[in-house]
C-alpha cells in the first residue's frame, strides 16, 4: 500500500524558513496533482501550495512569494519550501495526492509547523 510521510516541521521564529517534504513509499501512478494543506487549530483546511503532472504550480494568496512548492520524481518527493514564516502560518500541514485516472487519493499524517517568538 503507498504511503506518504510529511516531514520538516518543527519551532521557528518569525522570518525564519522551514522545508517541508512529502515522501511516498513507492511509485504512484497518475499522478495528477499534489498538494500541501495546512490547517491551523478552530480554521478550516485550506490549500496552500500545488504543482501538478506537467509542472504548474498555484499558491494562496496568502502564501504567495513566501512559500515555494517543487517536485524531485527521482526521489518521489514533493517539496514546500517556507520563508518569511509568520505566526499566522502555524498549523498542521499535509500532503495530498490525486491520481483521479486510478481514482486514488492519498494523504499524509501531516507535520506540525510552529511560528512563534
Amino acid at each position: 500500500q503507498v504511503q506518504l510521510v510529511e516531514s520538516g516541521g518543527g519551532l521557528v521564529q518569525p522570518g525564519g524558513s522551514l522545508r517541508l517534504s512529502c515522501a511516498a513509499s513507492r511509485m504512484i501512478v497518475n499522478v495528477y496533482t499534489v498538494g500541501w494543506y495546512r490547517q491551523a487549530p478552530g480554521k478550516q483546511r485550506e490549500l496552500a501550495a500545488a504543482i501538478s503532472s506537467r509542472g504548474t504550480t498555484n499558491y494562496a494568496d496568502s502564501v504567495k512569494g513566501r512559500f515555494t512548492i517543487s517536485a524531485d520524481n527521482a526521489k518521489m518527493t514533493v517539496y514546500l519550501q517556507l520563508n518569511s514564516l509568520k505566526p499566522e502560518d502555524t498549523a498542521v500541514y499535509s500532503c495530498n495526492a490525486e491520481a483521479p485516472c486510478s481514482r486514488a487519493n492519498y494523504w499524509g499524517q501531516g507535520t506540525q509547523v510552529t511560528v512563534s517568538s
